[in-house]
């Protein structure tokens, strides 16, 4: 089934109201937990930047999940953002540590430039041109940022769309069943995604397929993210540049410096 695209913004008041108020609590604590099982054993600390966050529930639950996390949310809707400042008042705990900002990818003006931590829910399904997510990725992660995205993949068929519309969403408004469903024809396949960030030189992303409806794309940034300092990198080690002689670290530290010091579960990362 091709991929039928759906308008990028939540701009109704009323659209936003209904889906800040919908019961998402199942899937956004999905997020959370899958977050820490893509990162196991890892400290989860430092600024968070939340690409498309909507009414900012996903924020205010990464916040309340890892209280060494400052979360930075931003979306183009002003409906949703609105949405999200009732939220955020009821939020208590988490209320001094996450702030939602209005601004449109990948342009939008941040409060910081580089962040340790990207995340996003149900953005990349949204975008007419998907790249823009993985500019917005490149352009705002810091060297070793840790890189969280889920999303719904695509169905095979609309009888398919259906069935996952009516089983997941045949309780909520018809207004929020009617979005589901449209979102569900927008998402993109694995595959497709996975060409995505070859395009985008994001190649050290994985993308696993999640239940039956799901995917995620997850891992860590290069600390050498251009291609062409990666090639130069490369070009030293087949050159001898980075070998050190038997019995020497030396090699092995230039190679660190260059990379970072990752830990070894997430050698996956870079190949």
């Amino acid at each position: 089934m091709n991929r039928i695209p759906e308008p990028e913004l939540m701009e109704d008041p009323a659209q936003a109201h209904a889906y800040a108020n919908a019961d998402f609590s199942k899937p956004h604590s999905n997020f959370i937990r899958l977050f820490r099982e893509s990162f196991p054993g890892d400290p989860i600390t430092g600024n968070v930047i939340d690409l498309g966050c909507g009414p900012g529930d996903i924020a205010i639950r990464f916040a309340r999940a890892f209280p060494e996390c400052v979360v930075h949310g931003v979306d183009g809707s002003q409906a949703m953002l609105d949405a999200g400042e009732t939220l955020l008042a009821r939020c208590g705990d988490a209320r001094n540590r996450v702030r939602l900002i209005p601004g449109m990818l990948p342009d939008a003006d941040m409060p910081l430039s580089r962040y340790d931590i990207v995340i996003s829910n149900s953005l990349l399904h949204q975008l007419h041109e998907p790249q823009t997510l993985w500019t917005s990725v490149q352009k705002f992660a810091a060297p070793g940022a840790a890189v969280f995205i889920m999303d719904l993949r695509r169905p095979a068929t609309l009888e398919e769309a259906r069935r996952l519309c009516d089983t997941y969403a045949g309780n909520e408004p018809p207004q929020l069943q009617r979005d589901y469903y449209n979102s569900l024809l927008a998402a993109f396949d694995p595959g497709e995604i996975a060409e995505q960030l070859a395009a985008a030189n994001l190649n050290q992303l994985v993308v696993h397929a999640i239940g039956d409806r799901h995917v995620t794309i997850s891992g860590r940034m290069l600390y050498i993210s251009s291609p062409g300092a990666l090639k130069s990198v490369f070009g030293a080690i087949s050159a001898g540049g980075f070998a050190g002689s038997a019995g020497d670290s030396s090699g092995c530290s230039s190679w660190c410096q260059c990379f970072g010091a990752l830990p070894s579960h997430q050698a996956q990362f870079i190949g």
